[in-house]
């Protein structure tokens, strides 16, 4: 695949999952801003192939390319629900197979969805530093929404504020990123 896609990935192990759905709404908006498509993943979506892998090469063929549509990806707004603190140990298994150059520069959002308040510095203690790691440009502002932050599916006024937030420095990233694209091409 191009680079003409907004990737939502999500760490979730089961469906539905209100944190897949989150980065879903977060994705759907970016793409909208840059005017770009679209796609999101979960761990499920990798299979049972994801387990038992060591490398990329591991994985069973729909699951390298959904790989690969993450490593392609124009920008991903990234999600994970948070258990004991920290992000789903398969969530992590995923990055752990990518090499440390795939993300390098790329601009992601961090999300993150947990029972309450006292899981809140998830997105800066754990995803954030798993982020800096590769290199990618991680979007100053991260969201965190717990169970309370959501009426019928619909996130609260302030969670909406850091969206919009996070979504106005992501789309100044991404076309950025596709002038320079187009003036290197030329």
């Amino acid at each position: 695949m191009s680079n003409d896609l907004i990737v939502g990935f999500s760490g979730n192990l089961s469906r539905p999952s209100s944190t897949r759905r989150f980065v879903e709404s977060v994705t759907v908006s970016l793409a909208k801003q840059a005017g770009l498509q679209h796609a999101v993943f979960d761990v499920e979506d990798l299979g049972i192939s994801l387990a038992a892998a060591r490398s990329v090469a591991d994985l069973d063929p729909a699951a390298r390319a959904v790989i690969q549509t993450i490593i392609d990806a124009e920008a991903l707004v990234i999600g994970s629900p948070t258990y004991k603190g920290s992000y789903t140990g398969l969530f992590k298994h995923v990055f752990d197979l990518l090499d440390p150059a795939d993300l390098r520069g790329k601009p992601v959002i961090l999300t993150a969805t947990g029972g309450g308040d006292r899981h809140s510095l998830v997105v800066e203690h754990q995803l954030r530093p798993l982020f800096a790691f590769f290199e990618a440009f991680v979007l100053p502002t991260a969201i965190y929404a717990s169970s309370r932050d959501f009426t019928d599916g619909i996130p609260s006024t302030a969670i909406l504020g850091r969206v919009n937030q996070a979504l106005a420095e992501a789309s100044v990233l991404v076309k950025a990123r596709s002038t320079a694209d187009a003036i290197a091409a030329e």
